[in-house]
């Protein structure tokens, strides 16, 4: 709800948190050594399975902030790049 509220008062109806969350699971998931299942509680997914939901007691909290930690790292850095172009606002003149 964070995100959203931020969208909000920037007024960027046209983004979606969805579209943050898949690219913060894209990048765990495909560049990171991190356990699913460490993965899956950042984005607070409930486990669906019961039997295994029974015996998932901790909140992987040590872990989930490590992860946290590697994903602002990654968030916050800016790249010098030449290939970076910017959108065009499809306006001319």
């Amino acid at each position: 709800m964070s995100v959203t509220a931020v969208l909000r008062r920037m007024e960027r109806n046209d983004i979606t948190v969805h579209g943050f969350r898949s690219t913060f699971r894209d990048w765990a998931g495909e560049t990171t050594g991190f356990p699913r299942e460490v993965i899956e509680a950042a984005l607070a997914h409930a486990i669906k399975d019961k039997a295994e939901a029974t015996y998932a007691r901790s909140d992987l909290f040590d872990k989930r902030r490590k992860l946290m930690e590697a994903w602002a790292t990654i968030a916050t850095h800016r790249t010098k790049s030449a290939n970076v172009v910017a959108p065009s606002s499809g306006k001319t003149g």
